[in-house]
């Protein structure tokens, strides 16, 4: 499907949408690598300075296919972008199309100028709703648009392509303020609205409102599109709404060149989008309609009501919380919890039945719970991620610290023949342990030996796997879960016993949607966390640089 754009002919005519699955270095460098049919692509828009973006939830789903979305211009800043975009191996035959934003023309420039040396071209957010002073706030305004689209021109040598908001009377007299700024190119849809989503009387979206993606928008961005092509004869990016085979012959119809598939995405492991756009080349070229089928309509992104019955405190900065009923969680899998006004995070639970959780004061978020009150009704939403599967008759060595018990007790107790080993800084930081002894060999850990063994669990961990035949440890299959020093260095000595192929860990990484979409969990490999994990095989470092 070679697709010729801006001066070179790409392997394919696909993008995924800035702020879309490819904001992490580390997806784009294996999007490149192993989806051809991707020939642009499009990074998460990067700003002068380091943007935190809004607190959790980002991400809110309203009807299957339909989203609202408020991450709010999370980026690490340019300077720091640029050194990490510095690192991508870039085929001859893709475009790195690189967004930017700023909240002035002059920021535009700044940013346009340190961007520039690492990209194909320069996409300019002038579209998105739910950030006050940026984006939207500009783009509805056409002598500006002109004004930004040619600051940026005069001082880069690359394409310039400004992203058009839909939520404008008359889109084409925006597209014409941009030609008439000098633009090689355009992009639409960014978002609709922003819209409003919510769940038990309560805004979802941290950020309250947030732009609208998805099936629901296809329309309005077919429209966009065809009133852009009537205006100018640019290459045109459109996206909006964009699942099937039938969808993107609509945009090419319309006036695109290029096709964004975004939102469709939501809750696809990296090997389900590699079939989805394998499937989606194969439909253009033999004009059949199958790539839907991959569409995940039936993700659940609803939040199911849990009242707290006890808040044990274990020590200053550790509490177990237990709720009122029995949650749908297999091992390996995830849930939100959302306090409404405070925000939602990932936890693995400590048991489904009762629901129960395991909590250290590390944040704003983990603070409040660490005091929340018995009676208090708050509220779950999953499980996500893939469930553990250790192969049949091997023998489970989980290795947990901190928190990290929680993801591996039931795994323990679901599949058996297990030990655990559980270590902390002192006896006062042990929980649970007498619900692991039910169920599993248990051996025990301490910095300063006021329980169990005096050092590191690592440490206790290679002292077990000598007294073992090679035929036992070929058996083994280990589940890693703690802070990251622990994980790593609990897998060193792993793999001085056994294969990589037997190990499987899970590091706390940050986790923002929990389906894939923002790409906050990012492992060096190129996967996401949230869908491709929890549990990795073989040990994931650091998340890349966003």
């Amino acid at each position: 499907m070679k697709t010729d754009f801006l001066g070179k002919t790409l392997s394919g005519p696909f993008t995924v949408p800035s702020g879309i699955v490819t904001t992490a270095t580390s997806i784009i460098q294996y999007v490149f690598d192993h989806m051809p049919q991707v020939g642009v692509i499009t990074t998460k828009s990067v700003g002068p300075e380091v943007r935190a973006g809004n607190r959790e939830p980002v991400y809110s789903q309203y009807a299957p296919g339909c989203f609202v979305n408020a991450v709010g211009l999370t980026n690490p800043g340019a300077r720091a972008a640029a050194e990490a975009m510095a690192k991508l191996r870039i085929p001859e035959d893709r475009f790195l199309l690189v967004s930017i934003f700023g909240g002035s023309v002059e920021e535009f420039v700044e940013v346009a100028k340190i961007m520039a040396p690492v990209a194909d071209g320069l996409e300019l957010n002038l579209s998105c709703p739910h950030a006050k002073g940026y984006g939207m706030a500009m783009g509805q305004d056409p002598e500006l648009v002109r004004e930004v689209t040619a600051a940026v021109k005069a001082v880069v040598d690359i394409p310039v392509i400004p992203k058009l908001t839909p939520n404008t009377q008359n889109i084409s007299e925006i597209a014409l303020a941009a030609v008439a700024g000098g633009a090689d190119g355009i992009c639409a849809i960014n978002t609709v609205g922003p819209g409003y989503t919510s769940s038990h009387g309560q805004p979802v979206l941290s950020n309250g409102a947030g732009g609208m993606s998805g099936k629901g928008v296809l329309p309005i961005a077919l429209k966009c599109v065809r009133e852009i092509a009537a205006v100018t004869d640019l290459p045109i990016i459109g996206c909006g709404g964009v699942s099937s085979a039938a969808d993107v012959r609509e945009f090419i119809n319309a006036g695109s060149t290029i096709i964004g598939v975004g939102s469709a995405l939501t809750g696809m492991t990296t090997d389900d989008m590699e079939s989805y756009f394998n499937q989606l080349e194969s439909d253009i070229c033999f004009d059949s309609n199958k790539a839907e089928a991959h569409i995940r309509y039936d993700i659940d992104m609803d939040f199911e009501p849990v009242v707290l019955v006890e808040n044990k405190r274990i020590c200053e900065d550790i509490c177990v919380l237990t709720f009122d009923r029995k949650i749908n969680i297999q091992a390996g899998e995830f849930v939100f919890l959302w306090v409404p006004g405070v925000g939602e995070k990932p936890f693995s639970a400590l048991s489904d039945d009762p629901f129960q959780l395991a909590v250290i004061d590390v944040g704003i978020f983990t603070h409040a719970l660490m005091d929340l009150e018995v009676g208090t009704e708050v509220y779950v939403r999953g499980p996500h991620g893939i469930p553990a599967s250790p192969p049949e008759d091997a023998k489970i060595m989980a290795v947990a610290g901190g928190t990290g018990l929680a993801a591996v007790y039931q795994l323990a107790r679901d599949f058996g023949n297990a030990e655990v080993f559980t270590g902390a800084r002192t006896a006062e930081r042990l929980y649970y342990l007498e619900e692991c002894k039910k169920i599993a060999d248990v051996h025990v850990a301490t910095d300063d030996g006021s329980e169990g063994f005096k050092g590191f669990v690592t440490e206790l961990l290679r002292s077990r796997l000598e007294e073992m035949t090679q035929a036992e440890l070929d058996n083994l299959v280990f589940y890693n879960c703690g802070p990251s020093p622990m994980v790593h260095a609990a897998a060193a000595v792993q793999r001085e016993f056994c294969r990589d192929d037997q190990i499987f860990s899970a590091i706390d990484y940050l986790t923002k949607c929990g389906v894939g979409i923002c790409g906050a969990c990012a492992s060096p490999d190129g996967k996401r966390i949230c869908v491709d994990g929890p549990f990795m095989q073989g040990t994931p470092e650091r998340p890349s640089a966003q």
